[in-house]
């Protein structure tokens, strides 16, 4: 192999190093969206939880009542 084979070699491989890591923090991007948006549905779940409660709670003193 003689230097010039070796360049191509050692640019290709510098290349193929640069084009992953940008796919990676692309992808590493798109997870955190998508991490928040899973927390805000969580959440979302958590507060009708918190409604859904509330509202038999009140059903069950209504009907304690008669």
């Amino acid at each position: 192999m003689d230097w010039i084979q070796f360049s191509l070699f050692l640019i290709s491989i510098i290349g193929m190093w640069g084009w992953l890591r940008s796919d990676l923090n692309l992808l590493r991007s798109e997870s955190a969206a998508d991490r928040r948006d899973m927390l805000q549905i969580i959440r979302s779940i958590q507060d009708e939880i918190k409604d859904f409660h509330g509202r038999l709670c009140a059903i069950e003193e209504r009907n304690r009542g008669k």
